[in-house]
């Protein structure tokens, strides 16, 4: 089963609250899940978008080895989004 985990930044996330939110998802994707990462911008960091696409951008960096783009970087009202898949699922073991 398959959930929906979500990891959330503001635009001035720092370099290690990046790290291990970033550490957070992977292990998230490893167990098979889906990570919706989200830019939430509050008054005037609205005005530096750009700054949340490229943290996005670095986030997907991070984990394109582990992971695919299903949903692309779209701003949706007061968040940026964006909402990867694992490239391939944990399998189960099955003691017999």
């Amino acid at each position: 089963m398959s959930l929906l985990k979500e990891i959330r930044f503001h635009p001035n996330t720092d370099t290690h609250d990046f790290d291990f939110k970033t550490k957070h998802a992977a292990s998230f994707l490893e167990d098979g899940h889906k990570v919706k990462a989200v830019v939430m911008f509050k008054g005037r960091e609205m005005a530096y978008q750009e700054h949340g696409e490229e943290l996005l951008n670095k986030f997907l960096e991070r984990i394109a080895d582990i992971a695919k783009v299903e949903s692309p970087i779209k701003m949706e009202g007061r968040f940026m989004n964006v909402i990867v898949i694992p490239t391939k699922t944990k399998t189960k073991k099955t003691n017999k």
